[in-house]
C-alpha cells in the first residue's frame, strides 16, 4: 500500500489544491482532491486485468469549479434537498439558501463540496480530510467540525468514515456524489448496467424533488429493484414518478436498516464484468441515474452526456427535517455524527 501526494492545481485564490493517490497491491488507484474532498478517480481492473477510471469528473480545478454537478464530492452539511429550504429545531424557524429554483435547497447550497479541506495522510493507505463550517453558514446552524476519512483496503474495498460535531443542535446528513460508469468514464451510457437494490421501498417527490413523507412500496412498479435488471430496462416507463424527475432520481429505503453496516446495492457492468457493491450503516441511498448531465466537458474533454453515470448516494433520507415519520437525524451540540460507507469493487464470474 501506498499514498502518494501532488499539486492538482490552484484556487482562483492562489490556494493550492492538492491530490492524494492511495494504491493497493492489485494496483487498483483511488484519487482524492482537498477541493470539496472529492473522488477524482477510481482505477481499477476488469476481468481481462484492463485497467479503467470508472468516475465521471474533470482534469483541473477550473471543471471542478464551472462544469461540476458535484461529481465526487463530499455533501453537507445536509445532503440532498430541504422543502422550502427551511426547518425548524426547538420552535426557532432557520431559513436557508434557496439554490434550486429559488425553492429549495440542494446539498447545503453546495459549501462542503466547493471548499478547499485540509489534508493529512494518516497511514500507508488512508487519507483524512478536514474542514470548519461557520455558524450560519448558508442558514444552518451551529459551527461544524468534520473529518471525511479514505481508505483503501487490499480486497479493492474503499472506505469513507464521516465524522462531524456541531456546537449546536443541528441537521447532519453527509454523503459523496460519486458519478460511476463501470465500463469507464468513456464509454458512454449506464442503462445496461444491472443493478440490485436491497430496498422494498422508496420515497416520492412532488414537483420539486421533495419527498412527500410517503414511504411507498416498490412491487409492482419500475422502482423494483430487488431483483437485479437493467438501470435502463424501465426507465421512461409511463409512470408519473419518473416523469416528474426525469428517470431515476429518488432515495431508496434500505431493508432492515438498523445503524450497522450493511449491502444496499450491487451494479455489474455486464461488458467488462466490473462490479460494485455498496455498504452503508445509513437508512437510506440516493439512486440517481444521471438525467441532468447535459454533455459537460470532462476528463480528457470527454462530453458527461445524459445518463453517462449513476450515483448511489448513502445518506438520511431527503427533507427529513420537515418529515416527522423519518428516521431522524437531529444531533444535539457535542453529540457527534459518525457514518462509513464502503465501495468494494470486483468482477463478476
Amino acid at each position: 500500500m501506498s499514498v502518494s501526494k501532488s499539486v492538482f492545481g490552484s484556487m482562483p485564490d492562489g490556494r493550492e489544491v492538492f491530490c492524494y493517490t492511495i494504491e493497493n497491491s492489485n494496483e487498483m488507484k483511488v484519487s482524492i482532491i482537498t477541493l470539496g474532498a472529492t473522488l477524482q478517480s477510481i482505477v481499477v481492473a476488469d476481468k481481462e486485468g484492463a485497467f479503467e477510471d470508472v468516475l465521471l469528473g474533470f482534469d483541473d480545478v477550473q471543471g471542478y469549479l464551472e462544469r461540476s454537478s458535484y461529481q465526487g464530492a463530499v455533501v453537507g452539511p445536509y445532503a440532498n434537498r430541504i422543502g422550502n429550504a427551511s426547518f425548524c429545531i426547538d420552535s426557532v424557524k432557520y431559513d436557508l439558501i434557496k439554490n434550486e429554483k429559488d425553492v429549495t435547497c440542494l446539498h447545503s447550497g453546495g459549501e462542503f463540496s466547493y471548499a478547499l479541506w485540509n489534508s493529512i495522510i494518516i497511514d500507508s493507505d488512508a487519507v483524512e480530510f478536514s474542514y470548519t463550517s461557520e455558524d450560519g453558514t448558508n442558514g444552518f446552524p451551529g459551527k461544524l467540525t468534520t473529518t471525511v476519512t479514505y481508505k483503501l483496503g487490499e480486497n479493492n474495498d474503499l472506505h469513507i468514515v464521516y465524522k462531524c460535531v456541531s456546537d449546536k443542535k443541528t441537521f447532519i446528513n453527509l454523503t459523496n456524489h460519486a458519478y460511476f460508469n463501470l465500463a469507464g468514464y468513456q464509454n458512454g451510457c449506464i442503462t445496461d448496467h444491472i443493478l440490485q437494490l436491497n430496498c422494498s421501498a422508496y420515497t416520492p417527490v412532488d414537483a420539486y424533488s421533495i419527498t412527500t413523507g410517503e414511504i411507498a412500496e416498490v412491487k409492482n412498479t419500475p422502482f423494483d429493484f430487488t431483483v437485479a435488471k437493467c438501470i435502463g430496462d424501465e426507465i421512461d416507463a409511463d409512470f408519473e414518478q419518473l416523469k416528474l424527475t426525469g428517470g431515476y432520481d429518488h432515495n431508496f429505503v434500505i431493508d432492515e436498516a438498523d445503524g450497522t453496516l450493511r449491502k444496499c446495492a450491487t451494479v455489474l457492468d455486464p461488458k467488462s464484468s466490473r462490479q460494485l457493491h455498496v455498504y452503508t450503516d445509513l437508512p437510506g441511498v440516493q439512486f440517481y441515474a444521471g438525467n441532468f448531465l447535459e454533455g459537460e466537458s470532462g476528463k480528457n474533454n470527454f462530453p458527461m452526456q445524459k445518463r453517462s453515470g449513476f450515483c448511489l448516494e448513502t445518506q438520511y433520507y431527503p427533507d427529513t427535517p420537515n418529515k416527522c415519520g423519518f428516521p431522524q437525524c437531529l444531533f444535539d451540540a457535542g453529540e457527534e455524527f459518525s457514518s462509513e460507507t464502503v465501495f468494494i469493487f470486483d468482477t463478476a464470474e
